[in-house]
């Protein structure tokens, strides 16, 4: 790492990063030199100790440029060693790389493969951790070398024991205690040998032996493989980690405040040099053995504190803060520092609405912009000669000068910057917008962008970034900029749909009044019509006749509607489809009501008809006139808006009569009390349904609460029945529904015992929403984790693989239409029409919405789709099984971090999904988890709650009822048949004589995944997933494309279980990558041997997450000490192909333009054809 100013060019130019263990002599080669006293810094002179753990002369100086004895000061004498103190005049930030060491007077174990799971030295000598315990920790001895005696290696002997062989044998044998012994036994290993006589032992093991010796074997080829010995697991020389990472800071009081580390390291110092006096005095056996004892309780405390025993505390019983906590956890080194950094040129503040904005602008406050962008402004006040130099440009900044705010005006112009709202939770929550000077201090954003952010103006915060380089502005301005994030990626419809003030003020726009002023008034033109409006000549809702002209030449066409609709129409494109334009050239494209919904289809058909920039424009419009219209229109609430239904009491009583019957049949004993309630329950909900329905259609159309719902601005018809209706039926805790109804409104008030009712289901609803939000969360972590090193990387595999898309269902009901599952997609084959064999979609082309209706129509219910399930590209996937970004509506291009996309698109709806556990009715067994616990439980793989019973074959069903049991066998074709037992309180979905299919369900509730996969299958369980994962979502409303589950489902099915090796070296039970799998086996079969074995696993994102190649990013995602540990046996080697990889380690990421094939690409321009060109347009120019 020396002379590290001239080769940062060679220190990022590197492919991957290895890990291992370190020997004694590699540890020895990093040190600066010896620690050897326990002293950190002298606290009169506050200069570091001598030999201390802040020594100079070992780790450098702590001033720039000046030795310890201040022989030696000034840049002048730099690399000059002085020859009084010892100490190198160099710069102080070599404190933050250079090491020490500490020479070990007893070699003492690493406890990470000693004491972790499974331990790795048990594994490697084949002795239980509990023996190996007692080995190291002096409680017993171990023999080591038998000689001739009828000992045997590795024996354990008690004190006693041991006097009484040495009295038996002398010293015909050699046993020893602690980690000497274990150090010997490790260096007599033979691995070769070892390896050899384990795959001889594992071809007739079965069981558990089995599972040891295949568990040995894989520690065994680690160490044989990696060059890594044995015995380096043992340690002689501790390394000391630089000063400046473990630092030391005086604070206010003249007390110290220091790292953990520094305490751990002090004891091990103290017991070292302990331990050396005595070995020189000569000390009695059992005192030397009780300081090594300690020092390697000091030593483990130091590498992992807690992990054995009590951990070590400091001050108030705080356990101190080990190597192995700098690494782990959140505020580890990992998730802390290398994962998430803090940038400088930010700044942040609280968002204000700035409905005067264009769609790409942000209203930044201008104190603010003078401070991010300061090193801009002064370089141009040089530049334009208002300043000398570059101090003085700071001065005047500093100062305020008038002149630089017209300097910053330019500077600003065309730089933009990026606004960030957390939870950052996808993409969209960061984009990049042209700053505004605003005065006051708080930021202004655009109404319209607020989705995208989950943004509100109660008191939210954002964070402004500034993009430097000109390539991170151009990428800002071309990627993030608001204009082109319009449609979310989570299923490709447009985010920046107008919500609330302007769904009103356009639903207001648009009405249409009969025998309003000014009806059936006849104008010239839109000019004139707006000059009567203004004048009050005619009402906004009035219907008025305009003569429309396609051009000045054209006589035109009288159109019928309201004042409103064209004053809607005026800046909307008037060819997005609505309107059939080969047959009726003049009227309104939108002569209809617009409500929330039809402002999101005309948003989607503007952009997908005429891009960005046009839809902008048509958005900002929309924002006008919604604005400007709900301020004119007034719509306001008043007590008077609050109609209760005058057939309330009536639907009421009914209600109270019909309960009171299934009362009295209860307490007579003809129905149990789960039908009483059953039914009770379903009274109340029809009663409730009735009276909304009286409600909703005794309100007048212009009623104002009726407007605000309708026009989907804000509530919905649930909320108007709780202000005019009744409450309804609420839930308790446990989310098991009260069966006393609140029979009153929010108009009439309730009573005290109804609001104490309705008390339970609120405080529930909040205390699920904190909860959702948190485990929403981390189930996103876990899915980005997993996915992140998918990118798209190559523009076809030429797969012969494909998925057959069709209607899914949930039992008669549809989840997801074959159209929309097919759309942005590419077909596998031609989609032929059945009846004219017309080629509806062509093989290499993308199915485009039209296609797809087109599809519909003919009527086709199956097509064969390519999809990333079924994508051979070694890493990541490519651009054909992918399809179109949703993104953009495009094909998807080279580079994009799909992956990541599919992450955030499901786990940002995540915290919208309920937490609700459904009861049905109390009924044992059927409870079904939904909403996001079951979204986990899928990913996860784990075995469901509330399994179902599923068919191993295909048959026919019987069932056999006695009075203890049911019994379903199902008989196959060929007589073969299996019985299974069902438990009391099941609901079976199957009836005798019924023909089912392996793998389909036999009683209601979820199926285990596993089962899926053993029956039908990769594709079953593929299918399986996807379906349940969408239905999930769909039964919320949330709309996912399938494309983002499916990218998660290949991720959890990569991996194959080796069961035989065959001639290959992949060692039974590991787990493979698919790909390597299979080019392992090509290569062994075009040898002619014999191929491995092995059965697709199916893992959870959290174990899949962990089976990773690269340990960087395992590392970094959760069990760091077990993935490193494991890591560094291996000897593993990380490609840095993911994302995480290269951020940990600071390089360019391998998306978008960091990917290779993107970078050092020139462009060089063609001289001669621009040449020609500009002559041909000189010589244009002069003749016209």
């Amino acid at each position: 790492m020396e002379g590290r100013e001239s080769s940062l060019f060679e220190l990022n130019n590197f492919d991957s990063i290895k890990i291992g263990l370190a020997s004694p002599e590699k540890i020895r080669q990093w040190s600066k030199g010896e620690v050897k006293k326990p002293e950190t810094i002298n606290y009169r002179t506050l200069k570091p100790e001598k030999e201390g753990l802040f020594c100079e002369k070992i780790f450098g100086p702590t001033k720039d440029w000046e030795c310890h004895c201040g022989k030696y000061k000034r840049v002048r004498y730099k690399g000059v060693v002085c020859d009084r103190c010892g100490v190198e005049v160099t710069k102080a930030k070599v404190r933050r790389e250079r090491m020490g060491h500490i020479e070990l007077a007893a070699p003492v174990s690493h406890i990470w493969y000693f004491k972790g799971i499974p331990s790795r030295m048990g594994l490697m000598l084949d002795m239980s951790p509990r023996s190996l315990e007692r080995v190291l920790y002096f409680a017993s001895y171990i023999v080591v070398d038998p000689g001739d005696t009828p000992l045997s290696q590795k024996q354990l002997l008690t004190e006693a024991e041991y006097r009484e062989a040495q009295d038996k044998y002398g010293n015909k044998f050699l046993a020893l205690m602690g980690a000497e012994a274990i150090k010997q036994l490790l260096e007599r290993i033979d691995l070769d040998k070892e390896a050899k006589d384990l795959r001889m032992q594992l071809r007739d093991a079965t069981g558990q032996k089995r599972i040891r010796i295949i568990r040995r074997l894989e520690v065994v080829e680690a160490f044989r493989k990696s060059g890594n010995k044995p015995e380096w697991m043992i340690l002689d020389v501790i390394p000391v980690i630089p000063p400046d990472l473990r630092p030391m800071v005086q604070l206010d009081g003249g007390r110290f405040a220091t790292s953990d580390l520094n305490d751990l390291y002090r004891r091990v110092i103290n017991r070292n040099n302990r331990l050396k006096r005595l070995l020189d005095l000569g000390a009695p056996d059992i005192i030397v053995r009780n300081e090594k004892r300690m020092l390697q309780e000091a030593v483990d405390a130091l590498i992992d504190n807690g992990r054995r025993g009590r951990p070590v505390t400091g001050p108030g019983n705080r356990p101190l803060k080990s190597l192995s906590d700098m690494l782990k956890g959140k505020q580890g080194r990992f998730r802390q520092n290398l994962l998430g950094k803090r940038v400088d040129y930010s700044g942040r503040s609280v968002i204000v609405v700035g409905p005067e904005l264009s769609f790409y602008q942000c209203g930044l406050p201008k104190k603010m912009a003078l401070e991010l962008f300061k090193p801009f402004v002064m370089k141009e006040l040089v530049a334009e000669g208002h300043a000398h130099n570059i101090k003085s440009a700071k001065r005047m900044v500093e100062r305020v000068k008038p002149v630089v705010w017209d300097v910053l005006d330019t500077v600003i112009k065309d730089h933009p910057v990026l606004l960030n709202r957390a939870p950052t939770l996808h993409r969209l929550g960061i984009q990049a917008f042209e700053p505004v000077l605003v005065e006051g201090k708080a930021i202004k954003l655009h109404p319209l962008v607020c989705t995208a952010y989950n943004a509100d103006f109660d008191g939210d915060q954002m964070a402004v970034h500034v993009p430097l380089s000109t390539e991170a502005q151009a990428e800002a301005r071309l990627l993030m900029l608001s204009v082109n994030n319009i449609l979310a990626l989570k299923d490709g419809k447009p985010i920046t749909t107008p919500t609330q003030d302007m769904v009103l003020g356009s639903y207001y726009l648009t009405v249409e009044g009969d025998g309003e002023k000014g009806e059936g008034k006849i104008f010239k033109d839109y000019e004139e019509m707006l000059l009567a409006y203004y004048n009050d000549e005619v009402e906004i809702h009035a219907k008025v006749r305009i003569r429309r002209r396609l051009d000045e030449n054209d006589n035109g066409k009288l159109v019928e509607s309201t004042v409103g609709r064209f004053i809607f129409n005026e800046h909307i494109p008037q060819d997005l489809g609505f309107v059939d334009r080969s047959k009726d050239k003049y009227s309104l494209e939108i002569d209809t009501l617009v409500d929330k919904g039809m402002l999101g289809k005309i948003i989607e058909r503007c952009y997908r008809k005429h891009g960005n920039t046009v839809t902008a424009t048509v958005l900002d419009h929309i924002k006008e006139v919604g604005y400007h219209y709900s301020t004119i229109g007034a719509v306001t609430v008043s007590m008077g808006d609050v109609i209760v239904p005058d057939k309330k009491e009536e639907l009421i009583s009914k209600a109270e009569t019909e309960v009171d019957k299934f009362e009295k049949s209860y307490r007579r004993g003809l129905i149990s009390d789960e039908e009483r309630y059953e039914r009770v329950i379903e009274i109340w909900n029809e009663t409730t349904e009735k009276l909304t329905e009286e409600l909703m259609g005794g309100l007048d159309r212009l009623n104002n609460i009726y407007i605000m719902a309708h026009s989907g601005a804000r509530g919905s018809k649930n909320q108007i029945r709780q202000l005019a209706g009744m409450r309804g039926l609420m839930a308790n805790a446990s989310g098991k529904t009260v069966e006393i109804p609140i029979k009153a409104n929010f108009r009439e008030g309730l009573s005290v015992l109804e609001f104490f009712i309705s008390t339970h289901g609120s405080r529930k609803g909040l205390a699920d929403t904190a909860l959702r939000t948190a485990d929403s969360g981390y189930l996103t972590r876990r899915l980005v984790d997993v996915s992140q090193d998918v990118i798209v990387r190559e523009e076809d595999c030429g797969t012969d693989q494909y998925i057959v898309a069709k209607d899914f269902k949930d039992g008669k009901e549809i989840i997801e239409e074959l159209r929309d599952r097919i759309i942005g997609r590419y077909p596998f084959e031609d989609v032929i029409e059945p009846e004219t064999g017309e080629v509806l979609a062509k093989k290499d082309e993308l199915i485009t919405e039209d296609m797809a209706d087109q599809i519909k129509e003919a009527g086709i219910k199956e097509v064969k789709v390519r999809s990333v399930l079924g994508c051979k590209a070694h890493y990541g996937v490519c651009a054909k099984c992918y399809g179109r970004n949703l993104a953009n509506g495009q094909k998807v291009n080279v580079g994009e971090a799909v992956g990541t996309i599919a992450a955030q698109s499901i786990g940002e709806p995540g915290t919208q999904l309920t937490m609700r556990t459904f009861h049905t009715g109390g009924v044992a067994g059927a409870d079904i988890t939904q909403g996001l616990p079951r979204v986990e439980e899928l990913f996860e793989a784990r075995k469901p709650k509330g399994l179902a019973v599923i068919s191993e074959i295909s048959g026919e069903i019987s069932i056999n009822e006695t009075k203890k049991k049911k019994e379903v066998v199902v008989t196959a074709k060929n007589g073969e048949s299996k019985s299974y037992g069902i438990t009391y309180g099941s609901r079976l979905k199957v009836r005798n004589g019924d023909f089912v299919e392996a793998g389909d369900e036999i009683t209601e509730g979820s199926v285990n995944p596993h089962d899926i996969l053993k029956i039908k299958g990769v594709h079953g369980v593929q299918n399986y997933l996807v379906k349940e994962v969408q239905r999930v979502y769909r039964l919320q409303g949330v709309d996912i494309d399938d494309k983002h589950i499916e990218i998660i489902v290949r991720q959890m099915l990569s991996k194959v279980k080796i069961e035989d090796s065959g001639d290959t070296d992949l060692l039974p039970g590991s787990l493979v990558n698919i790909n390597d799998f299979e080019y392992t086996n090509a290569q062994i079969e075009s040898e002619g041997g014999k191929p491995a074995v092995g059965r697709r696993a199916l893992l959870g994102i959290t174990k899949a997450s962990l089976a990773t190649d690269s340990f960087l990013s395992a590392a970094s995602f959760q069990e760091t000490t077990r993935v490193l540990t494991e890591a560094a046996i291996k000897g593993k080697e990380d490609n840095l192909l993911g994302l995480k990889e290269n951020v940990i380690i600071g390089k360019l990421i391998p998306a978008g333009t960091g990917m290779r094939r993107y970078r050092d690409v020139e462009v060089s321009p063609n001289i001669e054809e621009i040449d020609e060109k500009l002559i041909e347009n000189v010589v244009d120019s002069e003749k016209n």
